[in-house]
């Protein structure tokens, strides 16, 4: 994926490695919540991310203490067996519980100058979509935001499909994300992802990507 304003050469090997492989990583993840969303995050994984095994954000360090497993399915056209997205499914291992499924593809919207990585998440009667525009940093580390003004930008959009077989679609420009992908020693690929509502940090994700190779219980390093 390369384009205007994004060099995918650029981008370091272990992170480049972890996008094109990232079913043979393992994951640890470790988890912050902003004290004034932590009761929003409970409320919405109680009625609705646990029942429906989709955006079940980790509520503690203690939800993820054992990792989180990734499976990487290919989505391809029945016909002619194009490749036309990659589902990722990721799955605690303490409780075997999902935490996301996403498709996974490559869009360039109309606010947007190149490439950007499109997320669809299937929701009852819609989706949740996060357009994320990417920038390659001076050490080879990756940057993906969802950071946008309007309608046609990066950012976070829901859509519904109503009886009458229209789409509805809304951009949230007060919801946001930003993702660092960067090497560290061994071999270990990191990423900080951050969410934010109304430009307050509401969740804090640290992943630490590691080939498969047996998993143990571990803690930040």
């Amino acid at each position: 994926m390369s384009g205007p304003g994004f060099d995918a050469s650029a981008v370091s090997p272990e992170v480049a490695d972890f996008y094109e492989r990232a079913a043979d990583f393992d994951m640890d993840v470790w988890s912050e919540w902003s004290g004034l969303f932590r009761p929003f995050g409970l409320l919405v994984a109680a009625i609705f991310s646990r029942r429906l095994e989709q955006l079940n954000l980790p509520l503690s360090s203690l939800d993820t203490s054992w990792g989180m497993t990734s499976e990487v399915v290919q989505v391809t056209t029945p016909q002619t067996g194009e490749l036309r997205a990659n589902a990722w499914v990721r799955t605690l291992v303490k409780t075997g519980r999902i935490i996301y499924v996403g498709s996974y593809s490559v869009t360039t919207p109309p606010g947007t100058p190149g490439p950007c990585v499109k997320t669809v998440f299937p929701l009852p009667n819609g989706n949740a979509i996060v357009i994320l525009r990417p920038e390659v940093l001076a050490d080879g580390s990756l940057v993906l935001l969802s950071e946008g003004r309007r309608f046609g930008d990066a950012g976070f959009y829901f859509t519904v499909h109503r009886p009458d077989g229209s789409v509805v679609a809304r951009y949230l420009r007060s919801f946001r994300e930003r993702i660092h992908v960067y090497p560290a020693n061994g071999g270990v690929v990191r990423a900080d992802h951050t969410m934010s509502l109304w430009g307050l940090r509401c969740l804090h994700l640290h992943y630490r990507l590691r080939r498969a190779s047996g998993r143990a219980q571990s803690t930040p390093d």
